[in-house]
């Protein structure tokens, strides 16, 4: 499977212990009744400005849901809007149609060269059909099996920096991908401005 390569990104993290020692002076042989120490205080709890990072290859045990889609191809350089408007394509006929949506929308990528692709842009559904989809949109079902999730925050140009990071964490761990791939929206494409997408990257290994 070829996956977009870029920049290689790495992650680290540290944490700092404070630790403070207590001096007990010894009582005299006939102590006074004395009033009990004051309670120490509790520091006070600060938030963190540090940013939460999230888990890399959280594994996954996708099950398949029914699913309208679309088929696909493009290149590297216009993915996104390439994917958009299938996207829109897709949303027009579920709304036409009343279906109801279970999940993100997501693209399945089905085979990829270092040009372009092809893909299925799909919406899984809460239930199948009840008219069979015609012309471009047709039905199936999502893939299933197991997978490893990566979160992927910013604009669609940028995910080569996270492919680089999903290539480099399966070469470490010696596992093998298959010829197929998801990046499933968290965020919608077609409302969310390009910046501030979310997408998880789904990539079913063998």
């Amino acid at each position: 499977m070829m996956l977009r390569f870029a920049l290689r990104i790495g992650v680290a993290a540290a944490a700092t212990c404070l630790a403070v020692t207590v001096a007990v002076a010894q009582p005299p042989a006939n102590p006074l009744p004395s009033a009990p120490p004051p309670a120490a205080a509790t520091p006070e709890t600060k938030p963190t400005d540090a940013p939460q990072l999230d888990p890399m290859g959280q594994e996954m045990a996708l099950k398949a849901k029914p699913m309208i889609y679309v088929k696909g191809t493009g290149t590297w350089d216009k993915a996104y809007d390439t994917i958009t408007a299938a996207m829109k394509k897709l949303k027009t006929y579920a709304d036409k149609e009343g279906l109801t949506a279970d999940g993100s929308v997501m693209t399945i990528f089905t085979a990829t060269d270092d040009l372009g692709f092809q893909f299925n842009a799909a919406m899984p559904l809460a239930a199948p059909p009840k008219t069979p989809p015609s012309g471009d949109v047709f039905a199936g079902q999502t893939p299933e099996g197991r997978a490893l999730k990566f979160v992927h925050r910013g604009s669609y140009d940028a995910m080569d920096n996270t492919y680089e990071a999903i290539t480099n964490y399966l070469d470490d761990r010696k596992l093998e991908a298959k010829d197929l791939f998801v990046e499933q929206y968290v965020t919608d494409p077609l409302t969310t401005k390009e910046d501030d997408l979310v997408v998880n990257i789904l990539v079913l290994v063998k």
